[in-house]
């Protein structure tokens, strides 16, 4: 069963929910750039979007191309993050004409990772391609923010947390709207600097430790 879907609520109103992480992991397919464009091209001319967003983020290829897909998009995006838009994630939400948080939702950003394997050339490849996909994040992240780039890359390299106020104080949300219950069962383990406060906002089920980053563990839920 999946965790994202998309639907046409009103003549001219589409509906986008993302409560899964972005592209396969070891336990489900997640959510893919290549059906994601497939229905978001069969909602046909639809004049808004509302996205939902409760995610731990996931691939950086295919939510980059997600993000893409949604900016260059006729329709006037309104995004709410739900519960949690971390990673690649909140990458996607910077496609929102107007993104609203609620007063518990969180947002997560920070430098992108990487696995090689081979000789010294192919490490520095990698580095190579991090560079450059860290700037087409830090883009994503301008287009809505009035921080330099500089600022930016600085609070990536830290993995940043930051609570829907602190989101809309420097620019990554447009507007803070009452607290939500969302239950959100995630593997956030393998990030380094997630703040107490957040461990305690987000029911954390790990099954089997440490299998890799973005890995949704559990189904995520979203309580009306």
């Amino acid at each position: 069963m999946k965790y994202w879907k998309i639907i046409l609520k009103a003549k001219e109103t589409a509906e986008i929910l993302i409560y899964e992480q972005i592209g396969k992991g070891f336990f489900d397919d997640g959510i893919g750039a290549k059906q994601f464009a497939e229905e978001l091209k069969a909602l046909g001319n639809v004049k808004n979007i509302i996205l939902r967003i409760n995610s731990p983020g996931g691939s950086v290829f295919e939510g980059m191309a997600i993000y893409n897909q949604l900016i260059t998009h006729k329709a006037n995006i309104t995004v709410y993050i739900d519960g949690i838009a971390a990673s690649i994630a909140s990458v996607i939400a910077m496609s929102g004409n107007t993104i609203y948080m609620p007063e518990n939702a969180i947002m997560m950003i920070h430098d992108p990772t990487g696995i090689a394997m081979g000789t010294s050339a192919d490490m520095q490849k990698m580095v190579e391609i991090l560079d450059k996909i860290k700037l087409g994040i830090i883009s994503a992240y301008r287009s809505k923010t009035d921080l330099s780039d500089e600022d930016i890359a600085s609070l990536m390299s830290e993995e940043t947390w930051l609570t829907a106020s602190e989101a809309v104080e420097k620019g990554f949300a447009d507007e803070l709207i009452e607290a939500v219950k969302v239950a959100a069962h995630f593997d956030l383990s393998s990030f380094k600097n997630v703040p107490e406060t957040v461990k305690k906002q987000i029911d954390v089920l790990i099954r089997i430790g440490n299998v890799g980053r973005f890995v949704a563990i559990d189904v995520i839920e979203r309580i009306a």
